[in-house]
């Protein structure tokens, strides 16, 4: 099998009907993902993207209609598609864009702010996005979502590390990740401890 995004994201079941569906999955999937890797922040983001880059995407992705899929229809697609076999199709292949060595993986999740329910109790609740990500190549070579009340960052970065199987590499991450499984995990790397807090930093290491 080739090591290209376009296999991987081949492989998801397309959710639409067949009737009025216009352009492949996987056409449209790799369009958004472009998008967000070239900066856009927004569905109408991505549109914009779609529309500056339109002559390429029709020619390169071979688009039957000769036109670029609107942000409503991206949205639709996102709106429906199996998050869980997307997310696992860009792993897959982002994984294997790792050079085989020496590489400094940053570590760390970010939480989606309009998720936020229950703000003013102890029943507070968000969802976060957690990455990890290759400071050289500057891309994200693994990502999961996770609810703050079902599991905690610690514990899916030390499932994404699981995942890369990576040995002699540098890993940042925030210290709440210094603890003994973590370091266990890692005890074939070197893991540098970053914290803004410099006096709590120097506690910590």
């Amino acid at each position: 099998m080739s090591n290209s995004l376009v296999d991987y994201l081949q492989e998801i079941a397309d959710p639409r009907q067949a009737k009025g569906s216009r352009d492949e999955l996987w056409q449209i999937l790799l369009i958004v993902i472009m998008a967000i890797m070239s900066g856009s922040q927004s569905i109408q983001g991505w549109g914009r993207f779609a529309e500056r880059h339109r002559r390429d995407l029709i020619q390169r992705l071979a688009l039957k209609q000769k036109t670029v899929p609107s942000y409503s229809t991206m949205r639709r697609v996102m709106m429906e598609i199996d998050y869980e076999r997307l997310n696992s199709a860009f792993n897959k292949w982002a994984q294997r864009q790792i050079i085989a060595t020496g590489v400094a993986i940053a570590g760390d999740g970010k939480s989606l702010r309009n998720t936020v329910s229950n703000c003013d109790n102890s029943q507070q609740n968000f969802i976060s996005m957690v990455s990890l990500f290759s400071q050289q190549q500057g891309t994200v070579v693994a990502t999961a979502v996770t609810e703050n009340k079902k599991e905690s960052e610690i514990s899916v970065i030390q499932q994404l590390l699981s995942q890369l199987k990576l040995e002699n590499h540098v890993f940042t991450m925030d210290a709440l990740h210094c603890q003994k499984k973590q370091s266990k995990r890692l005890s074939l790397a070197k893991m540098v401890v970053m914290q803004s807090n410099v006096q709590a930093k120097r506690e910590v290491l």
